[in-house]
């Protein structure tokens, strides 16, 4: 199931606000936390989470009958952020629990820690970090310790590919020797360019979408994507930028891409012509595939290792569960949360809603290790992700980032339209991320 918590923001700030609203503050109607008298808990969320459609919620509320939960979502992202900024400014009115998504992570541990409770000082704390990703622990930690929430999903990447169109370009179309192709992202543009120069390739397709899914994956594959430690800006400065950008131009100039822009309607209309061979592909963008193809995708697609994995993995996308510690009910909300991304329950959402999860515990049990794909042509996909969430490199991210990347994968299409040479891009890159971070 497609995650819409990775859509770009569209709702207005005030609307957001209104939604934000439903089910927040004050507590509920009654505070005696007993059967009679049950506590109610409220869930501020964005997009898509998950659980009510997998029960949790009523499996929680009947292993605690003197709880219940209400939960309100704000369909993008973006929008419900701006919300919870304002009621974070005020100090008050947020819901007891709160979705924090990885695009705003960086504020919250650098701006508003104080305004969440700590799980690194929790008397469980060595056992709940245990059962994460030390990079998912990690990005939720602030430089002094402070962990402001706990892992739901994670964004492993691979590299998804139509089976059918490698097929009638000649390419191999098992996952193991689509995988032996591409070992680096050199590779990876060698098979692109011999996917473009086939006779028999199907006519008007592309070896790959958009020059971002080559920068977007290769850019956390750097010592350093976009930020110091610190969570400073630093991209003139960065490995990561500097190798990512020299692939994804080269990619965009040499035509190997469709140049569409990821996430628009011309993109979501082009997984159903063939005009693109290959994506990268976070664990969430199966879900995303399915959505945009139906039952006529099912067996096109397969799943490959992305390129460069071999020395270090990449992640788009996941969110965390934090809890305001001025909420009425902070003991029990940090209670639901703990319950709510435990590794049990991380494997239901694995297993029913394809939420690939945080937690390495869950990710190594055999319910999510041994998961296999029909409609992406029996691809293990548990073994596929838990191999790329493993070799994950731990990057400093700033609260800049999404902006940051939103101008050069901006940059990066006037290359593929002819409109830019690659330097000339880069200049506008930066000049654009100037006008958001400062000088």
């Amino acid at each position: 199931m497609f995650d819409h918590r990775r859509g770009r923001a569209a709702a207005s700030a005030a609307v957001a606000l209104a939604l934000l609203t439903a089910g927040c503050g004050g507590g509920s109607a009654a505070d005696g936390g007993s059967a009679d008298d049950p506590i109610t808990l409220t869930m501020g969320l964005y997009g898509t989470f998950g659980y009510e459609e997998a029960g949790l919620y009523e499996e929680y509320m009947e292993l605690h009958p003197e709880i219940r939960i209400e939960q309100s979502v704000v369909a993008q992202s973006g929008a419900y952020y701006q919300a919870l900024q304002t009621r974070l400014a005020a100090g008050s009115g947020m819901a007891d629990v709160q979705g924090i998504e990885i695009g705003f992570v960086a504020d919250v541990t650098a701006n508003h820690a104080d305004a969440f409770v700590d799980f690194a000082a929790q008397d469980n704390a060595d056992e709940l970090e245990g059962t994460f990703y030390d990079w998912k622990w990690d990005q939720a930690s602030t430089t002094d310790g402070r962990v402001i929430g706990l892992g739901t999903d994670a964004g492993p990447q691979a590299m998804c590919y139509r089976q059918d169109l490698f097929e009638a370009a000649g390419l191999p179309t098992d996952p193991a020797a689509v995988s032996a192709l591409w070992p680096t992202w050199d590779d990876y543009l060698a098979t692109g360019q011999q996917y473009t120069d086939s006779a028999t390739r199907q006519e008007g397709s592309s070896f790959v979408d958009s020059p971002n899914s080559v920068f977007a994956p290769a850019v956390r594959q750097g010592d350093v994507a976009y930020d110091d430690e610190d969570g400073n800006p630093v991209v003139e400065d960065s490995d990561g930028v500097e190798t990512a950008w020299d692939l994804a131009s080269q990619a965009a100039d040499d035509g190997l891409t469709a140049s569409l822009a990821q996430f628009g309607d011309d993109w979501n209309a082009a997984f159903s012509n063939g005009a693109f061979a290959t994506i990268a592909c976070p664990s969430w963008m199966l879900g995303y595939i399915t959505s945009q193809m139906g039952d006529e995708g099912a067996g096109l697609w397969n799943v490959a290792t992305l390129p460069g994995q071999a020395e270090a993995g990449s992640t788009w996308g996941g969110s965390w569960l934090g809890v305001p510690s001025s909420g009425e009910h902070v003991e029990e909300a940090t209670a639901l949360v703990e319950w709510l991304t435990a590794p049990e329950q991380q494997v239901r959402m694995f297993t029913d809603g394809g939420f690939f999860p945080s937690s390495s515990t869950a990710a190594e049990s055999p319910e999510v290790a041994d998961t296999v794909s029909e409609y992406f042509s029996d691809a293990p996909i548990g073994q596929v992700f838990g191999d790329a969430a493993d070799s994950v490199r731990r990057t400093p991210i700033g609260p800049y980032d999404t902006q940051i990347q939103d101008a050069f994968s901006a940059a990066l299409t006037t290359v593929a339209d002819g409109d830019r040479t690659p330097d000339e891009a880069y200049t506008d890159a930066l000049n654009a991320i100037e006008q958001v971070v400062g000088g």
